[in-house]
């Protein structure tokens, strides 16, 4: 099976010295090609390792895209530790010929203000939310960053990516409170949690969650979600499905989510990898533009 239609996340691999493992990181992007992955995303080491330097950050992205180049597209560059970096990363990964490659960029609670004028060179915007597993106890201050971060997408047009574990309430009804449109990341809640930011008009995001013999509420979800709200992801190097749950997750294992899926909902995997290539086009329109330019 081709995954035609796939995207997936993949993280910088690092030898026990904490430097990059130049030579894993080419087999990694191998694999995903032998996989059938079309496009790669999240190409960085953001919080991976202190120790890179913004030289050595450059270096990974240019090296993806060297061992990348005329097999698989990457999709967006990210790893930046600050705005003004993660702007500087993509244009060099554009020069570098990183056909695709788009600005991301962490965001916390420092970046607020210097975030906003650079927010015209973003194609999306995340991830943003809310999570009280974490940092149950900073509720009010996280509703306030993230009121403001959906206030600035909103005022651009920008899709954004949600996380939300263990808020589905407040999220929503901050969602509810200011129109937002984009993606609900690792979705991992209830049929009536997915009807509310279907309702919203997002796109629902599953991961190899979906797989895990526990996670029948989100296998119900699954099934309510329409063909054209339909994303799968990976999330790695976490989540990794069966039948490689217990690994490193890596984009190539989106194969196996696409499969048990496409099997739950009663379609062959070609066709859901199809589809979901589909809805992340439309969610992702300027990142997935190949003219699209980073300003400065």
């Amino acid at each position: 099976m081709k995954l035609s239609g796939t995207i997936t996340a993949m993280v910088t691999p690092f030898a026990k010295d904490g430097s990059v493992d130049y030579g894993r990181l080419q087999a990694i992007v191998d694999e995903q090609v032998a996989g059938g992955v079309e496009g790669i995303c999240a190409v960085g080491t953001t919080g991976e390792s202190p120790t890179l330097d913004h030289a050595e950050h450059h270096k990974v992205i240019e090296k993806t895209i060297e061992f990348a180049q005329g097999k698989v597209k990457i999709i967006a560059g990210t790893g930046a530790n600050s705005t003004a970096e993660a702007i500087s990363l993509t244009k060099a990964a554009i020069a570098a010929g990183g056909l695709g490659c788009r600005v991301a960029v962490g965001y916390d609670r420092d970046q607020v203000e210097a975030a906003r004028p650079a927010l015209d060179s973003f194609a999306a915007w995340g991830e943003i939310g809310l999570d009280y597993y974490y940092s149950p106890d900073n509720r009010e201050q996280q509703l306030k960053l993230f009121g403001e971060q959906l206030e600035e997408a909103r005022r651009r047009d920008l899709p954004v990516v949600i996380h939300t574990r263990e808020a589905a309430n407040d999220t929503i009804g901050l969602l509810r409170e200011i129109p937002s449109h984009g993606i609900i990341h690792c979705f991992t809640g209830e049929p009536d949690e997915a009807r509310a930011y279907l309702d919203l008009g997002f796109y629902v995001s599953f991961s190899g969650i979906v797989t895990f013999k526990a996670a029948d509420n989100v296998r119900a979800s699954a099934r309510i979600v329409p063909d054209d709200r339909l994303l799968l992801e990976t999330d790695a190097p976490f989540l990794a499905p069966v039948p490689m749950r217990g690994k490193v997750n890596e984009p190539a294992f989106v194969r196996h989510t696409c499969e048990f899926l496409a099997n739950f909902r009663g379609v062959s995997p070609n066709f859901l990898s199809e589809l979901t290539f589909a809805n992340a086009e439309s969610v992702l329109k300027k990142i997935l533009s190949e003219k699209a330019e980073v300003k400065s």
